[in-house]
């Protein structure tokens, strides 16, 4: 049996080489053809030949999907004007090219500060790109495990796609920790109590109010894995984004308020749920929570 590789700890290249079949990924626009940030020179913040995301097309057991990955390890992933348009660009020929699927390896802050009307638009470009996309007939898989979750602007892009897949070690929310305690006080959020931080935004809490579909271990394998078996359930399937999925994702939010609104801990959350010992959730391996909790889960 091989040893897990953990997705976390990967690089965006790394996980494109591992997740897809062996040496299929086919990059557009690579680090060589120095497509860089016309902004960040300006104010002598450091740049990345490739802008801080490969995009490109793979295959995924044979299946040819289109697919970017974005590094968090230039500026947390964060968007700008150059890394947005990449992103747009590949949604634009997946649908141009009638691909199969689009899988997007998302990993950022949200936008960029260093350019933030550029970034804005940029991610809003992104939205409507994505949401064309299955407007199109092109099933939208999004996959969140890596360090700096996903947030603001890519948060939403996230909840946008058909699935979302998370391992524990993933966030996903709106607006990050650090954010909503300079926002509202520490009182409020404390963005230094790490576990509060994982059970508010991490892949557990998640799966649990509906907002990610599947969450799996961090191996890249599993992840590998999930996606395959989200683009087979979503083969003949309408993946457009039609009324109805938004009435019922507004009713889910609405009983969601109702339910849980006065509460100040996701534990107590999941108590309400009446989820079985439910303080020692974030103690369970992936296959122990789901067995715990995957009938109590919300879903629209």
């Amino acid at each position: 049996m091989s040893r897990p590789v953990s997705y976390q700890e990967a690089t965006a290249r790394e996980r494109l080489q591992q997740l897809f079949d062996a040496g299929s990924f086919e990059e557009f626009l690579p680090p060589a053809a120095r497509v860089i940030s016309p902004h960040l020179g300006q104010l002598n913040a450091p740049v990345a030949f490739d802008d801080g995301v490969a995009v490109g097309r793979a295959r995924l057991n044979g299946l040819t999907v289109y697919t970017a990955a974005q590094e968090g390890g230039f500026m947390g992933g964060a968007v700008g004007e150059v890394h947005g348009a990449k992103l747009v660009g590949l949604l634009r020929r997946a649908v141009q090219d009638q691909a199969a699927a689009l899988v997007l390896l998302v990993e950022s802050g949200g936008v960029r500060l260093h350019e933030a009307n550029a970034g804005l638009i940029a991610v809003s470009e992104v939205m409507r790109a994505l949401l064309d996309a299955r407007a199109a007939g092109v099933p939208v898989i999004v996959l969140v495990g890596g360090a700096n979750g996903a947030f603001g602007g890519m948060g939403i892009v996230a909840r946008c796609a058909n699935v979302v897949i998370m391992s524990e070690e993933g966030r996903l929310a709106m607006s990050g920790p650090e954010v909503i305690e300079t926002a509202s006080g520490v009182e409020e959020y404390d963005a230094r109590d790490r576990a509060l931080v994982w059970r508010t935004s991490g892949g557990k809490h998640r799966y649990l109010m509906g907002d990610c579909q599947q969450i799996v271990a961090d191996d890249i394998a599993a992840f590998r894995a999930a996606a395959t078996q989200a683009i087979t359930n979503l083969t003949g399937q309408t993946v457009e984004l039609t009324l109805a999925a938004l009435e019922a994702e507004q009713q889910m939010l609405s009983e969601r308020i109702t339910r849980f609104g006065s509460l100040k801990d996701p534990v107590e959350i999941w108590s309400a749920m009446q989820i079985p010992d439910a303080a020692n959730l974030p103690m369970l391996d992936v296959d122990s929570f789901i067995a715990t909790a995957s009938t109590r889960r919300l879903e629209a």
